[in-house]
């Protein structure tokens, strides 16, 4: 189970989402996407119950501002709290509405106003809760030590519902924990995605436009970032694709393009010199010096095709978690075989 918590000024705001379908969407996109991920896009929200309040997001938003204001001292009067299953993992209307109360006692606000909310435009199954951090009697539910007070909820909430165990973030685990392997599905799929861009494009342009069809808003600027449907934005660096090593993997790729369009006209030329009826032995000593030299360096030019392709497979399968990367991957390892492979061209 994962669980987010929020403070906020502004309930109105924090009840339209929980409550209402999402705006971007038309009437029409919604039931296309109904259509091929079988969810409700439309009338997403189900409330699950009110807890001393009810009615419209309007009517709503007027009571828990009435009850805010018997506190001068909070800015930020909304709580606002998620719990989401893991992929293929399912409750109960009834066991989710247990889980709110649980969630609403830990934050201190089980006698304040608050609303459960189902939604169900997602794979993984989850739950809303708006809460008013002011109650009647004007004291005012506490927001510190809010994300590890949420974590061990998390924590024990999956052991009564025998739900699957996800850590805690990274901070508030011990140090044994934290040398734990984490498993980060969000991430591990925009590796995958990045991975399969990278093969399908040549330069970075069309990366972009690559990623964007699957669904990544592309931020670009000192380094890159890529903001998937949830609006969730995880840099390139946190999956091992650095904007430095996206454009280096696409450089290689242009290069192995050179190479093999080089080494295609070589081998046309091959054909053609081999529908002549030449023999080596009525060939002068220069020419048949100049084709050793041309079989040299064909050979050398097959090496550095084959040099190349390793390389940007083994760029493409490198991943923060290996140990160290190799170094022919690395910048100076590059620039090294370039200086080699200069030096063999002036020494011919």
């Amino acid at each position: 189970m994962i669980g987010y918590v929020g403070t906020g000024a502004s309930f109105f705001d924090c009840m339209r989402y929980c409550l209402e379908d999402k705006k971007e969407l038309s009437e029409e996109k919604k039931r296309e996407l109904s259509e091929k991920d079988h969810l409700q896009h439309k009338d997403r929200a189900e409330v699950l119950y009110y807890h001393k309040c009810y009615g419209d997001k309007k009517e709503l938003a007027r009571d828990f501002n009435e009850v805010a204001r018997l506190s001068k001292r909070v800015e930020k009067p909304v709580f606002h709290f998620s719990l989401r299953l893991a992929p293929s993992e399912e409750l109960s209307k009834d066991k989710w509405m247990e889980i709110g109360q649980a969630c609403a006692k830990e934050f201190g606000v089980s006698e304040n106003q608050y609303f459960c909310v189902l939604h169900k435009d997602t794979k993984e199954q989850h739950i809303h809760i708006v809460a008013n951090r002011v109650g009647f009697d004007k004291k005012v539910a506490s927001d510190s030590n809010s994300y590890r007070r949420m974590a061990q909820l998390c924590r024990n909430l999956e052991k009564q519902y025998q739900l699957k165990e996800v850590l805690s973030p990274r901070a508030f685990l011990s140090k044994e924990e934290r040398s734990l392997p984490r498993h980060d599905l969000r991430k591990e799929q925009l590796l995958n995605d990045i991975r399969q861009t990278l093969k399908e494009t040549n330069n970075y342009r069309e990366f972009e436009k690559g990623m964007q069809n699957r669904g990544y808003e592309v931020v670009k600027g000192r380094g890159i970032s890529f903001i998937d449907d949830k609006k969730v934005k995880t840099k390139g660096s946190e999956v091992g694709f650095s904007l430095s090593k996206i454009e280096k993997v696409l450089s290689l790729k242009n290069e192995l393009a050179a190479k093999k369009a080089t080494q295609q006209a070589y081998q046309i030329a091959q054909r053609q010199q081999a529908h002549k009826q030449d023999s080596s032995a009525d060939i002068p000593k220069s020419g048949r010096d100049e084709k050793k030299w041309e079989k040299a360096t064909h050979g050398q030019h097959d090496k550095s095709v084959a040099f190349l392709e390793k390389m940007i497979d083994d760029l493409l399968k490198y991943t923060p978690t290996n140990d160290h990367m190799p170094f022919e991957l690395t910048q100076e390892g590059y620039e090294q075989r370039k200086r080699k492979e200069k030096a063999q061209s002036l020494s011919r």
